[in-house]
């Protein structure tokens, strides 16, 4: 069975985790009880242009229907390879052709999180102590 969604050309997909500010108006709630469990895992939303949308939702619906995970696999900024399990699709047509809106289960990373705490905005004097 192919049950991967395998982006081959073009950037690394741009995703947007449940608990950014942009989804506060509540409208995608319901992504949330899909993962409940013992691991932390973070929803995140993202789309892609293709050329055939409802075939790419045909695959996902089949992979499902078998008891199947369904996986989106692209190549992350540096270069490698990443599978993110996908909990739920969508087709669209708009002006530019055929888009396909995906939910995806990622693990929490410590260094989006480290990543976080830093504010490139703090000035550092050469003086000053660093942490490290």
């Amino acid at each position: 069975m192919n049950n991967k969604i395998t982006i081959i050309e073009g950037p690394t997909p741009e995703f947007q985790t449940l608990s950014d500010p942009s989804f506060n108006d509540g409208s995608l709630n319901w992504v949330n009880g899909i993962l409940e469990g013992p691991y932390l895992y973070d929803t995140a939303f993202t789309n892609l242009r293709t050329f055939d949308a409802l075939k790419l939702l045909d695959r996902c619906q089949a992979a499902w229907a078998d008891k199947q995970t369904m996986y989106l696999e692209y190549k992350d900024r540096i270069g490698l390879k990443q599978e993110d399990p996908i909990i739920a699709a969508r087709a669209v047509k708009v002006e530019e052709g055929d888009m396909l809106l995906l939910w995806v289960r990622q693990e929490i990373s410590d260094t989006e999180e480290e990543n976080e705490d830093f504010d490139e905005n703090d000035n550092f004097d050469e003086n000053d102590d660093l942490p490290f």
